[in-house]
């Protein structure tokens, strides 16, 4: 650990508690997070054992008050995270403002957080992933109510580490876009509010394989329950996790057992089976695969920079093949291609680059295919790179087009189905390290089958090509990059093998082959076996030997014992063995080899310069695993060093040679040699006669071992096929959905749509650019400068092409020679983020708005006009900027021109007396803030000095019950108010004449019934001569009807006078009232319809009074005779 985060945990003075904690709960927050927080720790046990670490998305410009407001909710300590602070149970850290934290060795150390333009700062991710990585299967993520994506790739790191994920339900979250995003994973373990969530999370850590009280390898050790468990699987997705590496998959099983609070694997096999979606989320965590752009960067500019370059340059073919067995998510797989397209662009070497990306899980092939991702993904993918090859769609980011097509993704098992071929770079990154070392090495010999020659691997950075070095080349140990040495042909044996039920594989080297050459991939291998046998032994000489009696190795002094043989060189141990070992070596290594027991030779007596020594021999056979050739280790040492310690070997044999024996056996050589050369003599000539027979074998073999291998490729080839047809099936269905769409949305809109391609030629059109241009549906492909068009005044076409050249939206009116007015509105065809393919036009007809925009002007005209002779200006206020907006006729009340600002309101109040002044400027107050209208005439005077009057008024609008604008007018009423003034003063002299007039006078209304039948009149107006003639008061009879005040009026009086007022001539009469007992001269017109005047004097004449009386009686007469019995 570095010196100063040693110095910095000395320094740490947070009070410390005995052991450490049983999990470690990183609780994200954000948005809305605050009271989801406080309802959780409000119900969590304060003495759990548990540790709990708050991550917050904090304001860097305020203090947090979150350490104070929990420390209300529960008795636990409370802390601000401090560097190098040691993670204790039964505490709560709270990340303080602009760091990032991460936990090492559980302690907690503090970074500075990245604020560079492009870069997302994602702390909650970055906590879960180094606490995943530090803790394992110890370690929780609780996702809590925030906006964005933070903690979605976290929630997937804790999960692949063995660690348990829970989430604040959807509906009880004020921000649902965090806990949305982490359940989008399919990893989450529990979805709760966050007041259930304690008691969820102190029953997972009481479980005993949480708590430990129970090890794993009772489970592992269950193979039947096991086998089950995989059955389950392999029966309903076709996956067999058999060859899976045990370790791995017993943890997940033991995760779901717990969450399910299920002790025993035996009633876990019970609930799979009864509980058929349990077997789905089991599936789902096998194949956890965490993946991110970009995962460890450094290896991937390595292969970029290094290796891929020189792929794509060394490449003789225009088309290159990638494989992504494992792709997941499709991450890995888009990296690769845009490494790719930036290498074909900064060499300038474009190459038709086709990648295949494969896995088992189709759910992860769906999120692939898509090709949209979290925002969140702006942390791993520099900045330039996610602006060239990525957009911005609502919340997600969406890969380029260019990119997607790089890429086809098809669900293929790894395991059972044919490898690809012809391929150029294969990536396999953290797949192997899943597998058993059996199946790692087959799949890496599928691999090596696949790639062509100076094909590219590229592993993760835990994984090698361990034992098959023979078949791959190390070009970047670090990196983990290797390049195959060539095919092997065994393959589809290989594969055979591997479907086996006892998935027994074993690769036998070629006899014929160098030893050097198959040593040196295997070199370590051999020194390794061999250095577990001589640690047991105390040796002077020591040579390692394979089963066809090749040296391999020696170790010591050989001078005496062995020497290299004149003539073609061979490595044959009994041909370098002095002649007093060939015999006793080459006898005990066959021993040996046959028997696989060590054997034991003492008292060999060996001549060495002129002398005698007698040597012990031992022979022991080397430590052997499944797939690995046999090899012996011959020792040998002075007798008198070795013979006390080897006298208890099992096997101890005296070999003691006299010169006689020695002659004897050297005799038997020479007869045995002689012999040997016979029957090789006889061996040559039945080879010779069986020459041509054994000529057509070799011939039939290559040819089947051709036919096998072809087989195998259009294996391949048709699995790629299939997985391509796949792919396009999907893409041709979305196409013909699409296709119809857009003709359907085409032909029922009204808009005129017409769309070309980068060479200005005809892609597609709509019905109704056919009022545009003489368009037939022939037309299609021709170049648009080939068709005619009815606009006037305008050229589209030029429109058009400028649009095409600047990459810029143009809009343009235009009016056929019909009449009738179109909007052309052209834009660029982006097929991409600033990439563009040709055009698309609209023309909507706006003959409809033209006309009402005519009709408008009309209006508008003729209100200015009637204002204008009318003298009213309108205006109007904004109450939020205080801006006015006048009318022309304003200016022209005011006397001031057109540059006139309106906006100074107390400017505008100066032309204005003092005394209305105050009068407006407290009804335009009251008006602002309360919304009282106001209308009030005042005195005025112009910018010329005039004095006019104006009417004023102002009408406040109101939203939300707050005045928002008033709306107003002035009228210049200066001429009014003269007309005023001369008729109060012509009133006056009139009432004056009124008044003193002689004649009664009197002014009514006729009152109709409900048949519209004159039926009564009403006083309106009487003058004094009318009192004093008829008695009658005026106070009492205005506005009262007559037969209210003369109860025995005559109807003839009435129907006479409603003659006259609903539209007769003047009358003049002459009768008698019987209600006044008078007789009266009345003259009748009407003033105006349904009124009527009468001027009338009392008649006192008695010539006057005759004829009256007269015209009385030959009325009374025609009534006696309309009323006899036979009058008509």
């Amino acid at each position: 650990m570095p010196q100063e985060l040693h110095d910095t945990q000395n320094q740490n003075t947070q009070e410390k508690s005995p052991g450490t904690p049983g999990l470690y709960v990183a609780v994200g927050a954000s948005a809305g997070g605050l009271e989801a927080i406080e309802a959780f720790f409000a119900d969590m046990s304060s003495s759990s054992g548990l540790a709990f670490i708050v991550i917050q998305h904090l304001s860097p410009d305020y203090k947090s008050l979150m350490k104070e407001i929990l420390s209300k909710k529960t008795s636990m300590h409370v802390h601000r995270i401090e560097e190098g602070m040691e993670v204790l149970p039964d505490n709560i850290y709270l990340i303080p403002p602009k760091k990032n934290l991460t936990i090492f060795h559980g302690r907690l150390f503090l970074s500075e957080q990245e604020h560079t333009k492009g870069l997302i700062n994602l702390p909650i991710d970055i906590f879960l992933r180094s606490l995943a990585e530090d803790q394992g299967e110890k370690a929780v993520s609780i996702i809590l109510s925030g906006s964005g994506s933070d903690g979605m790739r976290g929630v997937r790191a804790i999960k692949e580490h063995g660690g348990m994920v829970m989430v604040q339900s959807e509906d009880s979250a004020k921000f649902d876009s965090m806990p949305r995003s982490a359940i989008s994973t399919g990893l989450v373990d529990f979805v709760l509010p966050p007041e259930e969530m304690p008691g969820q999370l102190v029953s997972y850590a009481k479980h005993p394989y949480v708590a430990k009280a129970e090890k794993s390898d009772r489970v592992i050790s269950d193979d039947d329950a096991m086998t089950k468990i995989f059955a389950i699987l392999r029966d309903k997705y076709k996956v067999d996790f058999t060859h899976y590496k045990p370790s791995t998959l017993t943890r997940r099983i033991q995760r779901r057992m717990t969450i399910n609070h299920i002790s025993d694997i035996h009633d876990y096999v019970s609930y799979m089976q009864s509980y058929p979606n349990e077997a789905a989320t089991l599936f789902r965590e096998f194949l956890i695969g965490v993946t991110r752009f970009f995962r460890d960067r450094e290896a991937f500019e390595a292969l970029k920079d290094n290796w891929l370059q020189e792929v794509l340059s060394t490449r003789q073919n225009n088309e290159m093949r990638f494989w992504i067995p494992g792709c997941s998510t499709g991450e890995e797989a888009y990296t690769l291609a845009i490494l790719a397209r930036e290498c074909m662009e900064q060499t300038g070497r474009m190459r038709d680059i086709k990648i295949f990306a494969t896995d088992i899980d189709r759910n992860a092939l769906q999120v692939a295919g898509a090709g949209s991702y979290p925002e969140s993904i702006a942390a791993d993918v520099p900045p330039d790179l996610l602006a060239k090859y990525f957009y911005k769609k609502k919340d997600s980011f969406q890969i380029a087009r260019n990119i997607r097509e790089m890429v086809v993704f098809a669900q293929h098992n790894l395991i059972k189905d044919p490898p690809f071929t012809n391929i150029d770079l294969i990536s396999c990154r953290n797949l192997l390290i899943y597998l058993q070392t059996d199946l790692q090495r087959k799949v890496l010999e599928f691999f090596n089958f696949s790639l062509n020659m100076r094909g590219i691997l590229f592993l993760g950075t835990s994984e090698t090509t361990g034992e098959m070095g023979d078949y791959f080349e190390s070009l970047d140990h670090k990196h983990k990059i290797y390049r195959t040495r060539g095919r092997v042909k065994n393959t589809l044996g290989a594969r055979e093998t591997l479907r086996s039920s006892d998935n027994v594989y074993h690769m036998n080297r070629e006899r014929n082959a160098l030893p050097g050459r198959n040593l040196r991939g295997r070199e370590d291998l051999i020194l390794e076996r061999f250095l577990n046998v001589l640690e047991e032994e105390h040796i002077h000489l020591a040579v390692i030997v394979n089963d066809h009696m090749e040296v391999l190795h020696v170790i010591g002094n050989s001078e005496g014992y062995f020497k290299l043989p004149s003539g073609k060189q061979s490595m044959d141990i009994s041909k370098m063995a002095a002649n007093d070992l060939a015999i006793p070596i080459s006898t005990g290594i066959q021993k040996v080899l046959r028997q696989n027991e060590p054997l034991h030779f003492s008292n060999i007596r060996v001549r060495y310069q002129g002398d005698h020594r007698m040597v012990d021999m031992r022979i022991k056979p080397l430590p052997q695993k499944k797939g690995q050739d046999p090899l012996v280790a011959v020792f040998l040492d002075e007798s008198k060093k070795q013979q006390d310690k080897l006298a208890c070997q099992d096997v101890d044999q005296t070999y003691d040679i006299s010169r006689e024996a020695e002659q004897r056996i050297h005799d038997l050589e020479q007869e045995l040699q002689f012999t040997r050369e016979n029957l090789q003599a006889t061996i040559e000539e039945l080879e010779t006669a069986n020459e041509e027979l054994q000529a057509t074998n070799e011939e039939l073999l290559a040819s089947n071992e051709e036919l096998q291998s072809t087989n195998e490729e259009l294996q391949s080839t048709n699995q790629e096929l299939y997985s391509v047809n796949s792919e396009y099936q999907n893409k041709i269905i979305e196409l013909t959905e699409l296709h119809n769409d857009v003709d359907n949305l085409l032909s029922a809109t009204q808009i005129g749509k017409l769309l070309l391609d980068e060479n200005m030629e005809i892609r597609r059109f709509s019905p109704k650019v056919t009022n545009i241009f003489k368009l037939l549906d022939s037309d299609v492909g021709r170049p648009i400068s080939h068709i005619a068009h009815y606009l006037q005044g305008l050229d589209p076409i030029e429109v058009i092409e400028n649009v095409h050249k600047s990459g810029e939206m143009s809009e343009k009116e235009a009016r056929t020679r019909e009449g009738r007015w179109y909007l052309m509105r052209v834009v660029p065809y982006e097929v991409a983020p600033e990439v563009f393919s040709g055009t698309v036009t609209s023309f909507v007809d706006i003959t409809r708005i033209k006309e009402t925009e005519a009709a408008l002007k009309t209006k508008e005209a003729l209100l200015e006009q009637t204002q204008r002779l009318s003298r009213v200006g309108g205006w109007e206020m904004d109450a939020a900027t205080g801006s006015i907006t006048w009318t022309d006729e304003v200016y022209n009340i005011y006397g001031v021109s057109k540059d006139y600002n309106p906006s100074d309101v107390e400017k505008d109040m100066q032309f204005y007396t003092p005394e209305g002044r105050d009068r407006l400027q407290e009804a335009f107050k009251l008006a602002l803030e309360r919304g009282i209208p106001y209308d009030l005439e005042l005195p005025f005077t112009k910018a010329d000095g005039t004095r006019i009057w104006v009417r004023t008024s102002g009408l406040p609008e109101k939203k939300d019950g707050k005045v928002v604008r008033i709306l107003g007018n002035i009228m210049d009423i200066t001429q009014m108010k003269e007309i005023q003034q001369a008729l109060r003063e012509s009133e006056k002299y009139y009432r004056n004449l009124f008044s003193q007039m002689p004649n009664a006078f009197a002014l009514h209304e006729i009152v109709l019934d409900h048949d519209e039948q004159p039926c009564d009149y009403t006083f309106l107006e009487v003058n004094p001569a009318f009192e004093e003639m008829t008695g009658l008061k005026a106070r009492d009879i205005l506005g009262r009807r007559v037969l209210e005040v003369l109860p025995e009026t005559e109807e003839s009086w009435i129907q006479r006078y409603a003659r006259v007022a609903l539209g007769g001539p003047p009358e003049d009469i002459q009768d008698y009232s019987l209600e006044l007992q008078k007789y009266f001269k009345v003259r009748v017109f009407s003033p105006e319809y349904k009124k009527f005047a009468v001027i009338f004097d009392e008649i006192r004449d008695t010539s006057d009074i005759s004829r009256a009386l007269r015209d009385c009686e030959e009325k009374l007469k025609k009534l006696q005779e309309n009323s006899s019995p036979g009058g008509k």
